[in-house]
C-alpha cells in the first residue's frame, strides 16, 4: 500500500480511540464482555431499535452463530446472492448446508427477489439478503417468500449499518442479522462484528453459542450458581480493548457519516458528466432506501476498460479496486453442492470499480481522484 499516495481505504480515526483503550486497560479487564463491550451493545441496540446486539470477533463469526442458532443440518439449503463475500456462504457450508445462488439485480446489485420463488424447495432453511453498498434489498418480497417457505431471513448487513428501508433500520428486518466492524467498514475495531437478534426465540441461545456453548452469561447475572457446557458454541467474544476502540467511533457516528456522505455525493455529482458521456454507470439508490455511504462504485463498459482505468489511477498513485468474484464461479462452489446460474453477477463483477472512500480522505485528495478519473479516455 505504501506506493499509493491515496489508498483505497484508511481506517477511520476520530481521535479518542486510544484514550478509550487506555481507560479499558486501567479498569483492569481487557478480555471479553467488559464495560466497553456492554457500552457498544447498548449503543447499537438503541441505534437500531433492536432487542439484542452481541458484539463478536468478526462478522464471519456472527454469521456462523446464525447457522448454529438455526440448527442447520447437512442437506439443508440456504438461498443467497452469488455476488457477496465468501463468509456469507461459508458459515452455512460449515454446517453441511447446500448453497443456492440467486442472481443480482442490475440496478442495486442486490439479490433479485423476483427469482426467489423458483429457487425455494422443501429444504430451504434460510434466505440471506446482502445489502450491497448499504443499499437495501427489496425486503417486502424477500420476507413474504421466506414466510411462505417457513424459512428464516438472515440479513448480511456488513455494509448497511445505519441504512434504512422504507424508514426501517437495516439489520432489524430478519430474524437475525450481522454487522461488520472490519477496518474497511464505516466504523471499525480492526476486526470485529456483531450479531443482531430480532426474534426473541433466539435470545438466550445466542448468548450460549457466543460463550463457547456455556450458560456463563446467566452465571454472571446471578441467575445460576455455576455455569457449564450446555450446547454447541465457540469463542465469539471480542477483547474489550477492541470494543473500546469501536465505542469511540460509534459515539462519533454522526460525524463519520456526514463526512462519508459528503464524499459520496461529491463523486456522484462531479463524475456525472464524464460518466454519461462515456456510458459509465454510477450507483443507483432507489426511493425508500437511505444508504450509509459505504461504497462508491463505477460500472465501466467492459472488463478491459475497467482494468485500464485501474492502471490509469495506479499510475497517479491512486488505488481503486474491483470487488467480489461471484461465488457460483468459485473453485469450491461445485464441491459444496452449490447451484444457480447468475449471468448478471458474472457480467457486473467484471465491470465494477470502487473508488477511495474513507473518513479521512481530504478534499484535495478527492479532487485528485476525480480529476484523474475524468482524464481517462481509454474507452
Amino acid at each position: 500500500m505504501a506506493q499509493y499516495s491515496i489508498p483505497f481505504n484508511r481506517p477511520a480515526l476520530v481521535g479518542t480511540e486510544f484514550r478509550a483503550m487506555q481507560e479499558a486497560v486501567e479498569k483492569g479487564k481487557i478480555s471479553g464482555d467488559g464495560e466497553f463491550t456492554r457500552r457498544c451493545q447498548t449503543l447499537l441496540e438503541a441505534a437500531l431499535g433492536a432487542p439484542k446486539v452481541l458484539l463478536t470477533t468478526s462478522c464471519t463469526h456472527a454469521l456462523e452463530m446464525t447457522a448454529l442458532l438455526l440448527d442447520i443440518q447437512p442437506g439443508d439449503e440456504i438461498i443467497l446472492p452469488s455476488f457477496t463475500f465468501v463468509s456469507s456462504v461459508n458459515a452455512y457450508v460449515l454446517r453441511g448446508a447446500r448453497p443456492v445462488f440467486v442472481d443480482i439485480r442490475p440496478d442495486t446489485l442486490n439479490l433479485d427477489e423476483r427469482q426467489l420463488p423458483d429457487l425455494v424447495t422443501p429444504r430451504t432453511r434460510a434466505i440471506m439478503p446482502v445489502h450491497y453498498a448499504g443499499v437495501a434489498c427489496e425486503m417486502e418480497t424477500i420476507l413474504e417468500t421466506a414466510e411462505k417457505a417457513g424459512a428464516a431471513v438472515v440479513e448480511d448487513n456488513a455494509h448497511g449499518f445505519l441504512g434504512r428501508w422504507n424508514g426501517r433500520m437495516l439489520g432489524t428486518l430478519g430474524a437475525l442479522s450481522t454487522l461488520s466492524f472490519h477496518e474497511t467498514k464505516n466504523f471499525t475495531s480492526g476486526e470485529g462484528g456483531a450479531l443482531v437478534v430480532n426474534d426473541p426465540r433466539y435470545l438466550e441461545r445466542a448468548e450460549i453459542v457466543r460463550e463457547k456453548g456455556t450458560n456463563r452469561a446467566r452465571f454472571f447475572r446471578g441467575e445460576i450458581d455455576r455455569y457449564s457446557w450446555v450446547d454447541l458454541g465457540s469463542s465469539y467474544v471480542p477483547s474489550d480493548l477492541l470494543a473500546a476502540f469501536l465505542y469511540a467511533q460509534l459515539v462519533e457516528r454522526e460525524r463519520i457519516q456526514a463526512r462519508r456522505g459528503a464524499i459520496w455525493e461529491r463523486y456522484q455529482e462531479e463524475l456525472a458528466p464524464w460518466a454519461e458521456e462515456h456510458g459509465v454507470r454510477r450507483p443507483i439508490v432507489p426511493a425508500g432506501c437511505e444508504q450509509p455511504f459505504h461504497i462508491f462504485y463505477l460500472l465501466l463498459p467492459s472488463l478491459a476498460v475497467r482494468q485500464a482505468l485501474i492502471e490509469h489511477l495506479k499510475a497517479q498513485g491512486i488505488l481503486a479496486v474491483f470487488h467480489y468474484v461471484p461465488l457460483h464461479l468459485s473453485e469450491y462452489a461445485r464441491q459444496a453442492g452449490g447451484r444457480g446460474d447468475c449471468p448478471v453477477a458474472t457480467d457486473l463483477s467484471d465491470r465494477l470499480l470502487r473508488l477511495p472512500l474513507y473518513f479521512n480522505l481530504s478534499e484535495g485528495e478527492q479532487t485528485r481522484v476525480i480529476e484523474t478519473v475524468r482524464s481517462f479516455h481509454g474507452f
